[in-house]
């Protein structure tokens, strides 16, 4: 049996996972990030990470094959390097030689979107698929292409960013200093600030009266709201879902993906969500004269997509 460890390092937490040649999690261990804070001490924390999770799974470190990392930011596979990492506050970082210090593995870095994608490529919902786009949406909007079977980075280690592909130049301005991208209406930080504009609108809805219950807006508002007949979330719901379709219909139109898959939060709405956004989205698409068209699946894997894709980035030629 062969093992392989994937590292989901993440602005909050780090988590390390053992994983088999059949794409199954053995073991997991997990520290806090604690940033601000060095790269080369973040490193330290990662082996020691890692090393636990071999432990708890009862291996040797002998037993394993290579580590694999996804990260924010820019990722530099072939030199085993962070260019920038905005969330971490990393610029140039020497990832694999920082590792290799602890642990003397074969050490892969990928994207932390593009390695979740992989994962769901790998052993989820875009299993069996040749063309695959996989986007997360969660605090901002992350994506990942899987183009033939490997991860597509593009110039720069950083092509994919769909977040940041305007549909609305109206729009409130997102962090990339763009107005009106993808990102400030589908993620669930958008779907925040659209619960938000309503509640302003109708103070007196149920829409309003859920969020003041609860003293916070959560993304789950508008939906339940919604479910209990308040025009406020039905509003709410409706446009949301209506820019949702918009960015995956572009995305369709550019990638042809065999499978779009999207995961976060947000997702777990199900039905609510998925039907009426896939009958917009039909009506959209530029091939929506065809009988064959882009499948859209909910994300299977949740949080062990980054685990699971980082284990084998050693066997994914980045392109």
């Amino acid at each position: 049996m062969k093992y392989y460890i994937g590292i989901d390092l993440g602005g909050t937490n780090i988590k390390a996972g053992v994983v088999t040649e059949e794409y199954k999690i053995i073991s997991k261990a997990t520290t806090k990030t604690a940033l601000p804070r060095s790269a080369d001490g973040i490193a330290a924390d990662m082996a020691k990470t890692a090393l636990e999770a071999v432990k708890v799974a009862g291996i040797y470190l002998a037993d394993v094959e290579w580590i694999g990392i996804g990260t924010p930011g820019i990722a530099d596979n072939e030199n085993g390097t962070i260019p920038y990492s905005n969330n971490l506050g990393f610029y140039d970082v020497p990832m694999r030689e920082y590792i290799n210090r602890d642990i003397d593995k074969p050490v892969y870095i990928a994207n932390d979107a593009n390695a979740a994608a992989y994962g769901e490529f790998l052993a989820g919902a875009a299993k069996g698929a040749s063309d695959a786009v996989c986007i997360t949406l969660g605090t901002g909007v992350g994506a990942g292409v899987i183009i033939d079977g490997k991860i597509f980075t593009g110039r720069n280690l950083a092509g994919t960013e769909i977040g940041h592909t305007v549909i609305d130049p109206n729009g409130r301005q997102c962090t990339c200093g763009r107005n009106g991208c993808f990102e400030v209406f589908s993620s669930a930080t958008g779907l925040i600030n659209m619960t938000k504009d309503k509640i302003s609108e109708y103070p007196d809805s149920l829409l309003s009266k859920m969020a003041k219950e609860d003293n916070h807006v959560s993304a789950r508002h508008a939906f339940n709201a919604m479910r209990e007949g308040d025009q406020a979330g039905k509003d709410v719901v409706e446009r949301y879902i209506k820019y949702l379709s918009i960015g995956m219909s572009n995305v369709i139109n550019i990638f042809q993906p065999d499978i779009l898959c999207i995961g976060g939060g947000v997702c777990n709405e199900g039905d609510p969500l998925l039907l009426p956004l896939k009958a917009l989205i039909r009506e959209q698409i530029y091939t929506k004269m065809l009988t064959k068209n882009t499948e859209i699946v909910l994300a299977k894997l949740g949080n062990d997509a980054g685990i699971i894709g980082a284990a084998f980035l050693g066997k994914s030629v980045i392109k």
